[in-house]
């Protein structure tokens, strides 16, 4: 609780002097959440910079954390989705975001019999992406550099894994503009080729911080993605699918997702 106590201070802190990004929290909150006058939007981007300091903690204790069960910390709701993948030797496109703490859902579902694999995006900073990838690894999964791996993602999936995949960030990647709270946000059409391409479904599983300061994951049916004779509108719709999950599960715990990523940065006009 002492780390807790500290991290509450160093998120004030946080908030008081990175001006930067504090500026972009308030600004993309009042984008999404037009109804709130602006006391409350400032209540919740310091929300916002408490949530991560809190994370940070659990990211620095995931040691402790495995070490002591990940199910004590960790809980699941519907897990007989994963399951029925699971036991039906199906596999599944995870489909998750930078909200709450994912790296909690890895480690979960590794721990939990789930072969994982997960595509995230290189670090800036080489130390900071070896210790990133060497946590991943740490806690049972493997960790595909975005655009590095395409065999082994492929590999992976027709042998009936679980490959979490997240495209909340505006990325260097192929994708399309669909829309999220109400603006063209450039989004990573990745999810959709591979699941046409392999034929595994995408499961929507997100993990959010509980008022206890533990974690509950929130897993829903695979989404039902649409076929049309015109390939691109195609693409749009089932990655504006996509898009649809992350709003619903942004919506209800707007203060855990991360709102000072410069999200709509890409507009239409600059492609």
């Amino acid at each position: 609780m002492q780390a807790m106590r500290l991290m509450r201070g160093a998120a004030s802190l946080g908030f008081r002097f990175a001006k930067k990004e504090r500026e972009k929290t308030i600004r993309h909150l009042s984008w999404a959440f037009e109804n709130k006058v602006p006391d409350e939007i400032e209540k919740m981007a310091k929300s916002v910079f408490l949530h991560f300091a809190m994370a940070a903690v659990d990211a620095i204790r995931m040691p402790l954390i495995l070490k002591e069960g990940i199910n004590n910390y960790v809980s699941c709701d519907r897990q007989d989705i994963l399951d029925r993948h699971l036991n039906e030797n199906r596999g599944a496109i995870i489909l998750t975001g930078h909200i709450g703490n994912w790296e909690m859902l890895g480690a979960w579902m590794a721990n939990n019999g789930y072969p994982l694999k997960v595509v995230g995006t290189s670090a800036y900073d080489p130390r900071l992406d070896e210790m990133i990838v060497g946590g991943r690894n740490m806690a049972g999964y493997t960790n595909i550099a975005r655009g590095k791996g395409t065999r082994e993602i492929i590999r992976h999936l027709r042998d009936k894994g679980f490959l979490g995949i997240l495209i909340d960030q505006d990325t260097k990647v192929e994708g399309v503009f669909v829309n999220f709270f109400n603006r063209p946000a450039h989004t990573a059409v990745g999810p959709v080729v591979l699941s046409q391409k392999t034929g595994v479904p995408i499961v929507p599983a997100f993990v959010y911080m509980t008022p206890d300061y533990k974690y509950k994951i929130d897993v829903a049916e695979p989404l039902q993605l649409v076929e049309m004779d015109d390939k691109d509108k195609e693409m749009i719709r089932n990655t504006q699918i996509c898009s649809d999950e992350y709003q619903r599960i942004i919506s209800r715990y707007p203060t855990q997702w991360v709102w000072m990523h410069e999200r709509w940065k890409k507009q239409p006009k600059d492609v």
